[in-house]
């Protein structure tokens, strides 16, 4: 069946994780997308990630996670032959995502107001840190740079050991992300307005969009976020130790609190109302303290599940990824092989499914440069101009 983007090109001219993980969203979905990079500057994912013989070769795990169903070309923006090459490009392009320094592309002629002259039905989305202007507009970060600036890492930790940064990249992904979100309601409004769009997205604006809730409380009351490590506001929604690890309990709402105390043969506990559960927070963490330490942590996560009662043991990544579930979900796309890759490896495909036309993935992720002549060739260079442009280094 026919996906979300077939038919729909992108030039993907980004690098690290936001913006090359937004354009894989569009490239699982059917997208035609073709990565762009310095022919002697690979994308810094190329050789990051746990396998150093990968990295070795630019076919690092961090790029394996997010290059499939990709092309990748070499292209040497800074020269009038590789500008005119992209400009080629764009012409007959859909969408255009970079994550450069805010008027990087303007100083080379290559920004929005430049290529939409050329193809003003494209879609051209900056994916900077702090945006395409304001104070800190020319400031650059990371993830975890995002994470001190923006207050998420201030609230994370425990009382006694913050402010702590998230294990994962999480902000890098979420703003991937909401790129492809702004991507394909772009996308969706141009067939009705038959126009292009300039999209400018900041990884601090997805951060404190991660916030809402709580930036909704600051700005009613002043009430900053406490970091609570493991625990909630509610005794019943915490972690607690079990006989041989951890136990992470969900009874969040009314409902879900007077199941659990029901379970628990303490009809005596439920409260009515979440006033009644703040004042009586201290002695059902106590009585919860000592219950749980009863059974090991599976059986406490297969008793509350049967009552309908969210709760989980606290697992390793290995351990979710074993998960026999997890396999009926189809999140995860294995490999048996692939060009420049030594055995076998999997990435993560899609958070979701469609009954028709569902993400998938065609090809594996592309060697550095691999489609260089091929994509040019596509768009009318001869064999003896692509040997020039690879004489002159500009691919």
């Amino acid at each position: 069946m026919v996906r979300a983007f077939e038919g729909i090109k992108v030039l993907d001219i980004t690098h690290v994780l936001a913006g090359p993980f937004a354009a894989y969203q569009l490239a699982v979905q059917g997208a035609q997308v073709i990565k762009v990079e310095h022919p002697d500057d690979p994308d810094q994912s190329r050789d990051s990630g746990t396998d150093k013989a990968l990295n070795r070769t630019h076919m690092g795990t961090g790029f394996l996670t997010q290059a499939s169903n990709k092309r990748s070309i070499t292209l040497d923006l800074k020269t009038e032959a590789g500008r005119k090459i992209l400009r080629r490009l764009a012409a007959d392009a859909d969408v255009l995502v970079e994550n450069f320094r805010p008027g990087a592309f303007d100083a080379l002629g290559l920004g929005y107001e430049a290529i939409a002259k050329i193809n003003p039905r494209l879609i051209y989305c900056s994916i900077s840190a702090f945006g395409q202007g304001g104070p800190r507009g020319q400031q650059t970060a990371y993830d975890h740079v995002i994470q001190s600036t923006s207050g998420i890492m201030a609230m994370t930790g425990t009382p006694a050991v913050n402010p702590m940064k998230f294990g994962s990249p999480a902000i890098d992904y979420a703003t991937g992300t909401m790129a492809a979100f702004a991507l394909a309601s772009a996308l969706f409004q141009r067939e009705r307005t038959g126009k292009g769009q300039r999209i400018d997205l900041a990884m601090l604006d997805v951060a404190m969009m991660m916030m809402a809730s709580h930036i909704s409380g600051y700005l009613r009351n002043g009430a900053h976020p406490k970091p609570m490590g493991n625990k909630h506001h509610h005794a019943t929604n915490s972690c607690y130790q079990t006989k041989d690890g951890l136990v992470m309990l969900g009874a969040s709402n009314l409902r879900q609190q007077k199941r659990l105390w029901l379970a628990l043969d303490r009809p005596d506990m439920v409260k009515r109302t979440s006033d009644e559960r703040d004042a009586d927070h201290d002695r059902e963490e106590k009585f919860l303290d000592t219950i749980l330490l009863t059974r090991t942590a599976d059986e406490w996560e297969e008793f509350f599940q049967a009552r309908h009662v969210p709760a989980s043991r606290v697992r390793t990544m290995g351990e979710a990824l074993a998960d026999p579930h997890l396999a009926t979900r189809g999140v995860i796309h294995r490999f048996e092989h692939a060009p420049g890759i030594d055995g076998k490896f999997g990435v993560p495909l899609a958070a979701f499914k469609f009954a028709h036309g569902t993400p998938r993935i065609d090809t594996p992720p592309p060697q550095f440069g691999e489609h260089t002549a091929a994509v040019l060739a596509e768009i009318g260079y001869s064999e003896k101009d692509i040997a020039g442009f690879r004489a002159a280094n500009v691919i």
